[in-house]
């Protein structure tokens, strides 16, 4: 397969960013590209220091950056790999809820519809699409501990998850993202949320088990994939009374 950028030099690349930065661009290009799928192994430090004309140090810490960010997984004796929500840590990674009694909680997922739609102006807005342009819905249930928790409405581009259906859905055995790695090739790499408080209206507080106008939280996430190109806009409610929201500020 042809390397990700063949005329590499170092001498001839852009001097504003360090050189780890720079490898560590054309490593998520190869990514981008597909030349390494989720769960692929990527060359070797020493292979890629020799493809790109570096150090092995420079290239160690290129990967080092992109493990941290969970775009790579290293594997003590066997190598890195490309990283995939397949993986039982990353099958939840953007749900950041955590119970009061610190007991861990694998959410139960329940899909409550799945259907074609014209585009939110806020959906159009955060998926860089035009007004009125098609997206999928999905409204989904996610129980903890046996509690419906989390009210999930997300928006997808419809041009880029053709053939999208309920079934299709129900039928995969894995997370959400997972199955929209494996099945449409669309990754989700990182995302971008809003938090705000809100009183729970009388839809979805049915839908969680509560009382009209309890208190609950606003979670709007935009999720990225390659390239920072938008590629799902996910309005979260989330009930707290037995959870917590949690994360970590570097």
């Amino acid at each position: 397969m042809a390397s990700v950028n063949a005329s590499y030099s170092p001498a001839l690349a852009a001097t504003y960013l360090p050189l780890y930065r720079q490898i560590k661009r054309l490593i998520v290009a190869g990514l981008e590209s597909g030349e390494w799928r989720p769960g692929d192994a990527i060359p070797s430090e020493v292979e890629l220091a020799t493809r790109f004309g570096v150090s092995q140090g420079t290239v160690r810490k290129a990967i080092d950056e992109l493990a941290s960010a969970n775009l790579l997984v290293r594997r003590q004796g066997k190598g890195t790999y490309v990283a995939t929500h397949s993986e039982p840590h990353a099958q939840f990674r953007f749900l950041r809820l955590r119970p009061l009694d610190g007991n861990s909680q694998q959410p139960e997922t329940t899909l409550i519809e799945c259907r074609k739609i014209r585009a939110s102006s806020e959906a159009a807005r955060a998926l860089g699409l035009k007004s009125g342009e098609g997206v999928i819905m999905l409204r989904r249930l996610l129980a903890l501990g046996g509690v419906s928790t989390v009210m999930d409405e997300i928006s997808l581009p419809a041009s880029i998850f053709k053939g999208l259906s309920a079934n299709r859905i129900n039928n995969y055995q894995g997370s959400l993202y997972n199955f929209f790695e494996a099945e449409f090739g669309t990754r989700m790499i990182r995302a971008d949320e809003r938090i705000r408080a809100v009183l729970a209206g009388a839809t979805i507080a049915k839908w969680l088990g509560i009382d009209a106008g309890v208190p609950i939280l606003c979670v709007d996430r935009v999720t990225f994939t390659y390239g920072d190109r938008p590629v799902e806009f996910c309005r979260g409610f989330y009930r707290t009374d037995q959870h917590y929201y949690a994360n970590t500020l570097f």
